[in-house]
Parts: C-alpha cells; structure tokens; sequence
C-alpha cells in the first residue's frame, strides 16, 4: 500500500467510526428531545429576550419546571433558587488560569482513576490537553476554555472517550461549558449522547464553587434530558487518605442524579474529582501528577517489571508455554517485591493482572495470556508517572496498544483491533501537540498504516502496522 492510499483508508476508517449504526438514531432522539424543550420554555423563562437567546442579565437562564417534567425530572427534589449559589452570572477575565484547588485543572496533567462498575474492572485516564476551545455562552459573550480528555476503560476495553471544557470565573468558581461525549460499543462509536455545549443546549455550570461551604448547593450539569445533577455540600476541610499520603481540605457534596438517587462525591486539593460511589460502582482517584510527583528515584523493580512482562508477552505468542511458565513466576516475584510501594487501587490493577497471567499461562491461552502480560505492564507505566513526564507514559502507551493490536490481530479479532485504534487515536490527540514536527508525523504515518489496514479489514495488514506503531514510538525520545 502507497503512503497517499494509507491515508485515503485512514481518513475512511474515521469517517467510519464516527457513522456507525446507531449514532443517528441517537442523534435524532436528542435533538428531537431538546427541541420539544427549547419550544416550550420560549415563552415561560424570563431571562430570556424575545429571539430566545440568552439577555444580559444578572443571573443565567435556568430550566423551567415545564421542561423539567418534558425531560422526565419533574419530581425530583430539587433545591430552591434561594439555596443555590450557581444562577448570578459570573464573569470571566482570566478564564483559563483556573487555580481553585478542589478543582486545578490548569495544574492537574494526568490523573489515574480506578474502580468497578456493573461487576467489571473499571480505569479512567485525564490528561490535560494543550489546546484550549472558545465558546459562546450567551450572545455577545465568548469564553476561552482549558480542554481536557477523558477515557474510560471498562474491562480493559474502551467504553468511553470524551472532551471536557473548564473556564475559572473571577470569584474562583469553576464552570463546565460543555463535553463532546463518544460511547463505544464493539470497538466503534455508537452512541454521542451526553454532548452538551453551553450556548447551544443551555446555560454553563458550576463544578466547583471558589469558596464552598455546608449548604451550598449547585448543578454540575444543568440540561435536562441530557446531562443534569445538582449537588449540595455537606462537609468542608475533611481529611481523606491520598495515593501518597493523607490530603488535607477535602470537600463532600451529596450528589442528587436524575434518576432521583443520591450519591457522595469527595473532591481533594491537588486532586479535584476524587471519590465517587453509587449503586455498587466506585471511581476512586489511583494517582494524579503532579500532587503525587516524587522526588526520589525511580525504583529499579519498575523497570525489572515491564521487561518480565514484555519477555512473558513475546514468549506466549510464540506459545512456547514452558518459558511462558517461568516468566510467569518471574513476574509474579517481581511484583511481590515492589506491591508494597504502590498506592492501592494500582496495587489493586496489579493483583489482578498478576492472577490472570497466572491463570492464562496455565490454560495456556495465548490471547488471554498475552492481554494479562500487557496489563501488568500498564500497572507498571501508571506507577512510573510518578517519576516520568505525562508524555514519557503517553508514548508507553501508545506502545502497549501497539502490541495490543498485534495480539488482537493474531486472535483474528477484527472488533478488537477496530477499537485499539479508536484508543491510540485519542492517545495521539496527546501526543502531536507535545512533540516536535517531525515526530508527529512519524506518528501520524504508523497511524495511517494502522488505521487504513483497519478499513480494508486486513488484520495481517493490521497486525504489521501495530509493529511498525512499536518501533516508532520507541525511537521518539522526547526532550527534558
């Protein structure tokens, strides 16, 4: 295949993940959801001029009861107006110097968060991204946003992957101006519902105030029919136990969902959001940078780790299951000698990778084998950020999904290699706009190959692609 062919097939396997079967519908239901919304508060919201935009006035537009009974939350116990601290109209003069500590988005480079939902192993990635998002909010008036990523990993697949826009008002509140939400299903995108943009669906929302205290209550998310919770704070100063060590300052907010349950959610200075439990699924913070940056050296049974896991990886494809046997119990060891260092939901993520090799080299699985070696070595680049720039662990994991694909593509899993390149796709979005020119291109051209063998549906193809991904993002050795 030409360089200009592998191209073409990339721009066609974007263009196909983001049509897939599905999408439509859920599109048209939204926006025949919010239409229905829209009409019937055009004449009954006060803040509103006679075109329907947003007026200049003292305080936001808020849903009306009508559109909140349209959107099925007309019974919820919403607080009243009187206990809410998020309807003045803020102001923004520096927008994107957001420095509220329960919510330090402009410092907070890479978060790890960890748990279970619906039974499964659950992981989450935030990474701050360099690029900020302009957007209008109300007529007249534009407001420059900080832009971070977030992706979800259910099951060790992703589930979901999206953008989130923040903007720090002068008071030092901060303000959730929307999130381009992409669901995944199969390894393709198949549903956008939850994509809000203030403006556009309705008013922005406070996340975090800048001086919050008991009884204060405000709405993260205020569109109904699309994305609504409202959260009253019911502890400040609170102490939690942190990755490294006890945080001080730690604020609860009792979490009213639109299904009228209620949650608690714990936000921690140098952490933001950092515990979350509802209905039997936990999101629990593992370890952000730089609150947990260390100042000590690297431990070298880090290292020792990934390259076990890397032999043990390399030697059940080949299925020569007696040295599989060994570098399993090599790995295992090694973990024994490092697990009391780690901060517990990664000790968690190691445990668990530990006992699949395990019992994956035992049955002698060369798939599962090869995916349990690859998650020992995820646990082990998560636990080197601390030690290591966000774009050193984003080059590592560009690799480990390298040789994801190559195990899914020797599996004759074209679903899973479908949805190996949706994730190194978001992780290249980290990627190009840290490294220098030339090396965005290199990873732009692995990319193509990759992304174009995933459109023709040629997993031989697919499979040297995510060797050629491999050896590209090995021989980038990014400056400091």
């Amino acid at each position: 295949m030409t360089k200009a062919s592998e191209v073409a097939s990339f721009q066609r396997f974007r263009s196909l993940r983001s049509s897939v079967e599905g999408r439509g519908l859920a599109l048209i239901t939204v926006g025949l959801v919010m239409t229905l919304l829209l009409a019937s508060c055009s004449g009954g919201d006060e803040n509103r001029g006679i075109d329907g935009a947003p007026s200049a006035l003292a305080s936001l537009p808020q849903p009306t009861q009508e559109r909140l009974e349209l959107a099925g939350l007309g019974d919820l116990p919403v607080a009243p107006a009187s206990d809410r601290i998020d309807i003045a109209t803020p102001t923004f003069t520096n927008p994107t110097q957001i420095t509220n500590p329960l919510f330090p988005i402009s410092d907070l480079r890479s978060a790890i968060l960890s748990g279970r939902v619906d039974g499964k192993p659950f992981h989450t990635e935030t990474t701050l991204l360099p690029e900020t998002r302009f957007i209008e909010w109300t007529e007249g008036e534009t407001v420059e946003t900080l832009v971070s990523q977030y992706i979800a990993y259910l099951d060790g697949r992703m589930e979901e992957a999206a953008l989130d826009f923040y903007a720090q008002a002068d008071d030092g509140s901060v303000w959730y101006f929307g999130e381009e939400v992409n669901e995944y299903r199969n390894g393709s995108v198949f549903s956008t519902e939850g994509t809000w943009l203030a403006g556009r669906d309705g008013p922005p929302a406070m996340i975090m105030p800048g001086d919050p205290q008991i009884g204060d209550v405000h709405r993260p998310e205020n569109i109904p029919a699309v994305a609504f919770e409202e959260v009253e704070i019911t502890t400040v100063d609170k102490t939690v136990a942190g990755p490294t060590g006890p945080v001080q300052g730690a604020l609860v907010g009792r979490e009213l969902h639109d299904d009228g349950s209620y949650s608690d959610k714990i936000f921690a200075p140098g952490y933001g959001e950092f515990f979350s439990a509802h209905e039997g699924d936990v999101e629990a913070m593992a370890l952000a940078v730089p609150a947990d940056v260390s100042d000590e050296p690297e431990p070298n049974e880090l290292d020792t780790l990934s390259s076990t896991a890397e032999r043990l990886l390399a030697a059940s494809q080949r299925q020569e299951w007696r040295a599989t046997t060994r570098l399993a119990q090599g790995v295992r060891k090694d973990w024994e000698s490092y697990k009391q260092q780690a901060p517990r939901w990664l000790l968690r993520e190691g445990n668990r990778a530990i006992e699949a090799v395990i019992a994956s080299v035992r049955a002698r699985d060369q798939a599962r084998a090869g995916n349990a070696a690859i998650d020992i070595a995820q646990t082990a680049l998560d636990l080197k950020l601390r030690y290591r720039s966000p774009l050193e662990i984003d080059l590592g994991r560009a690799g480990l999904w390298g040789r994801q694909v190559v195990v899914d593509a020797r599996n004759d899993d074209l679903e899973a290699v479908t949805g190996d390149g949706a994730v190194l796709d978001w992780i290249r979005g980290r990627l190009v706009g840290a490294l220098d020119e030339v090396d965005a291109t290199r990873i732009d051209a692995a990319m193509a190959a990759l992304g174009g063998s995933i459109a023709d549906e040629d997993l031989g193809a697919a499979r040297k692609a995510g060797e050629r991904l491999i050896d590209t993002v090995e021989r980038i050795h990014p400056a400091g």
